[in-house]
């Protein structure tokens, strides 16, 4: 039903089940689309888990998995799907975003940039907070991995729970934090060194940060928070290119949105609504696993898999599951084929004055100020006490 270009539920359901059995003629299906809703939303939770993790499995198992320096690079980010307006959905989901916006549903994704599919998501009403998804995915996390997000993630508190787990980060930071400088803190003192301490959490050791700072394609400086602080591990050069990759995870969600006519949600109550989302989010997750499978066997790049293409390739079979050779290359083939054009355009491809077009003001710099002598002294403490356990 993710891939199905029906305009109602009932349509996408009644072609999913006419395919279901013409492929697989012993499966028992039922052919009652009410049925079929209520059976799902019981039995979602634990399908949904299972699901993720046959995925994760099998990319796992992938060669490009990790990346040359053993990093498995993760970028996260949160978006929000239009619902109906009815009054359960309003009730149940709320309202949020831009001035008179209707229900919605937010969804939170960590992605894996270099196979370019996801890792894990979570679904809430549209009015939840990404960084409380993010805090429920961390336990979920593959070991040493180099976690990439914006501005609107950056805590001290995230920072902390990284690193006790053994993980990395690159963050993008603007004026929304403070940090310090001249701590005392660390053994080597160097100009992009800085501590996030904020007041409130002065019963906490100081975090030791590496302060990145990069120019973007329109000159103006990008700031980006790291704990890798040697440069031969991390240089600037790598830490652009890594945060580059971010960009991916908005293509996951255009290509759910917009490649699969996906962007407002059909189900008339909360319930069904995140239910659908999360069946939509799992259908383009397995579309790219069965791209990336194919290709890394050709030896291709799998963070070019084309979601138009697979989704097109899936689609002409579906149409006809008796399709041969003849009639066109076959699934694993067209799979293999499904990959983005590599060509450089000459102009934005986006339209010049697109009307609903988010115009979100840029981060700003982050607040730097000298230690006080007074929070010297208590950093000393804190790393006498760490001197002393070690």
């Amino acid at each position: 039903m993710a891939w199905g270009e029906g305009l109602t539920l009932a349509a996408r359901f009644e072609q999913a089940a006419d395919t279901a059995c013409d492929l697989h003629r012993h499966w028992k299906l039922g052919r009652s689309y009410s049925g079929f809703t209520q059976a799902l939303t019981g039995k979602s939770s634990e399908m949904i888990t299972r699901v993720k993790e046959r995925f994760r499995s099998q990319m796992a198992s992938f060669a490009r998995f990790r990346d040359r320096d053993g990093f498995c690079v993760m970028a996260v980010d949160g978006s929000r799907f239009e619902c109906p307006h009815t009054a359960a959905n309003e009730e149940g989901l709320g309202c949020a975003g831009r001035e008179k916006s209707g229900p919605q549903v937010f969804v939170t994704t960590l992605w894996h940039a270099p196979l370019a599919l996801p890792w894990d998501f979570r679904v809430g009403a549209g009015t939840d907070s990404e960084r409380r998804h993010l805090d429920e995915m961390l336990d979920g996390l593959p070991p040493k991995t180099l976690l990439l997000a914006d501005a609107g993630f950056v805590s001290y508190d995230l920072c902390r729970s990284l690193l006790q787990r053994g993980h990395s980060f690159l963050l993008r930071i603007g004026g929304n934090v403070r940090l310090m400088s001249d701590l005392g803190y660390a053994c080597q003192q160097r100009d992009d060194i800085v501590y996030l301490w904020p007041t409130k959490r002065r019963d906490s050791p100081p975090l030791e940060l590496r302060l990145i700072r990069l120019k973007d394609q329109r000159g103006e400086t990008v700031f980006l928070l790291t704990n890798l602080l040697d440069r031969k591990r991390l240089s600037d050069k790598r830490a652009s290119h890594l945060y580059r990759r971010r960009w991916g995870i908005e293509v996951f969600y255009r290509s759910s949105k917009q490649t699969l006519d996906r962007r407002k949600l059909l189900s008339r109550t909360p319930e069904t609504c995140l239910a659908e989302a999360h069946w939509i989010l799992l259908g383009v997750w397995v579309l790219g696993l069965m791209a990336v499978s194919r290709q890394l066997e050709r030896g291709l790049d799998p963070s070019h898999w084309s979601a138009a293409k697979a989704r097109d390739a899936v689609r002409r079979v579906t149409r006809n599951p008796g399709l041969t050779r003849r009639n066109g290359p076959s699934l694993p083939t067209a799979l293999a084929m499904a990959v983005q054009d590599q060509y450089r355009r000459r102009r934005p491809k986006r339209a010049r004055n697109y009307p609903h077009k988010k115009r979100e003001a840029r981060p700003g710099p982050p607040k730097i100020k000298p230690a006080t002598s007074q929070e010297r002294q208590l950093a000393k403490q804190f790393r006498s006490k760490q001197t002393a356990l070690t």
